[in-house]
């Protein structure tokens, strides 16, 4: 852990998670990721219905974290407008993910909730609970709580721009891998789980990478850019011409060439990760597949546009969603 986490809480302050207790925390995660993760959330539907409350925990704990990450940049953005109060007490966000992980590590070892921040407790109880289930490494969450610090100003490892793409895909093994990691245990394999890692990182890269190129606008703003300088620079695109293209509120056509070629190499790692959607379990096959079709999707959205991501951000239609995973439901009932 880097720094140096807050004292705990005396034990008396500590909560045990129930059967109720857990129904009530994957309950909270589900609305969290039925209103921040609109494409998982979708896919989810098509898991077995514990599976997909596990599905649920692990992305609400990834948004809590990734809301403290934020809140670094934003004091005022909270994952949950309840939270508004709670968070003018919190510690400091580098403090914060020592804590987390902190807190996670207990919760994992022998059940308590170090957290009197109820919508935490909730996050932590329903996480701890799935790693334990599934049995789910849990050096994936330290690998993936070792990138969110990247991203804190204040952190030996913090860094808000990359060099190259090799540098980039060392913080994705983290802040994308590690999620596609922590998922194979829950999906289930028809291999040894080894087999299916390398694949399963490929996707969740895959994602990471669409999520970068969909949100150059809003990561510029907040100071972070999170494409290669050195691909950028080939096409003779620097930061002060994307601060330029920002201002002005449009993308000129070297940026449109240098993001056509991000896009093209977006589109191999989905190649690269989609025959090991066969690895996993056949019942799950059609769930990452629509996830896998509709993340790729928001690539379409962007060309479509004319890679104007600085106008719009760019998402795939809410009927198109819907289609694409109705034909997933009647895979998952007819087998084909």
């Amino acid at each position: 852990m880097s720094g140096r986490a807050p004292a705990t809480l005396d034990r008396a302050d500590r909560t045990t998670a129930g059967p109720a207790d857990l129904d009530a925390a994957y309950a909270t995660c589900r609305r969290i990721a039925a209103e921040h993760g609109r494409t998982y959330y979708l896919a989810t539907a098509l898991l077995t219905p514990p599976q997909r409350r596990a599905v649920h925990a692990l992305y609400a704990f990834a948004r809590m974290v990734d809301d403290i990450v934020d809140h670094a940049d934003n004091p005022t953005h909270v994952l949950d407008p309840r939270e508004t109060r709670a968070r003018s007490t919190r510690p400091r966000p580098v403090e914060d993910l020592d804590l987390v992980e902190k807190q996670l590590r207990l919760a994992i070892e022998d059940g308590p909730i170090d957290a009197t921040d109820p919508l935490r407790r909730q996050i932590l109880a329903a996480t701890a609970d799935t790693i334990r289930r599934y049995g789910i490494d849990h050096a994936h969450l330290w690998t993936f709580l070792d990138a969110m610090r990247m991203d804190i100003p204040g952190t030996p490892t913090h860094r808000t721009r990359y060099a190259t793409m090799g540098e980039l895909r060392e913080y994705m093994r983290g802040s994308a891998a590690a999620i596609g990691l922590q998922l194979l245990p829950v999906l289930g394999t028809v291999v040894p789980v080894a087999e299916a890692e390398p694949a399963a990182a490929t996707l969740g890269e895959a994602f990471q990478l669409t999520n970068f190129l969909r949100d150059l606008a809003e990561d510029l703003d907040r100071d972070r850019i999170y494409l290669p300088a050195d691909e950028l620079a080939a096409f003779g695109v620097d930061e002060a011409q994307l601060r330029a293209c920002r201002a002005a509120g449009h993308t000129d056509a070297p940026l449109r060439r240098a993001l056509a070629h991000l896009i093209a190499v977006n589109r191999d790692l989905y190649r690269r990760a989609t025959p090991g959607i066969a690895l996993l379990d056949p019942r799950v096959r059609p769930a990452i597949g629509t996830a896998a079709i509709l993340y790729a999707e928001i690539l379409d959205r962007i060309e479509a546009a004319d890679h104007q991501v600085f106008t719009a951000r760019a998402t795939v239609p809410r009927h198109r969603r819907i289609l694409v995973a109705a034909k997933g439901f009647a895979t998952a009932a007819y087998g084909r």
